[in-house]
């Protein structure tokens, strides 16, 4: 009769054994998840949101952007790069990088030199009126730009100046939000 007993309350034990391994599984997976999820966003891609017009017609106030970090380990920026930096311990900045190290940067009725060379920046829609420079890039440090020269905080405001490369984030590579409004950069 013991013996009966065992058969019965086996196929009980069993299925809790299973659904305790089932649990431990899980949670091993959450875990593997969250600590990828984490080394990714530390380390390799992070999403930022454009506020603000002034990478307009390029960035879009709101859209989402996925942000390479991983491009700048292996290389600096290169001028035309869009680039996320860090403005304040709170707030990043997106740019375009128009100037590296020893360039000469001026702007002439709303249209860029670099080194005495005209520039032709043909998604600037809105030429600024404003001159500015000459300004050297200093050692280290890139001058940038919004798309959107009147509306736009960037490295000719004496708060920004030139960004220096180790505040630099990542490269902006592709907006996929809005989704019918997806592109690589």
């Amino acid at each position: 009769m013991d013996s009966d007993l065992n058969r019965e309350c086996k196929p009980e034990e069993d299925k809790r054994h299973s659904v305790q391994k089932e649990i431990k599984e899980w949670a091993r997976s959450i875990i593997l998840a969250v600590i990828l999820a984490v080394i990714i966003r530390l380390f390799f891609l992070e999403v930022f949101l454009v506020e603000g017009s002034s990478m307009f017609p390029t960035l879009q106030h709101h859209e989402r952007l996925i942000v390479n970090k991983v491009t700048y380990y292996l290389s600096e920026p290169q001028k035309g790069d869009i680039i996320v930096f860090n403005f304040s311990p709170r707030r990043d900045f997106i740019k375009r990088v128009v100037a590296l190290e020893g360039d000469v940067v001026e702007l002439i009725d709303g249209r860029l030199f670099i080194n005495n060379e005209r520039i032709n920046e043909p998604f600037i829609e809105n030429h600024s009126i404003t001159d500015f420079g000459p300004v050297v890039v200093p050692e280290g440090h890139a001058f940038v730009l919004g798309d959107n020269r009147s509306n736009s905080m960037d490295s000719r405001d004496s708060a920004v100046g030139c960004v220096s490369l180790d505040k630099v984030k990542g490269k902006a590579f592709l907006v996929f939000w809005p989704p019918f409004n997806a592109r690589l950069l």
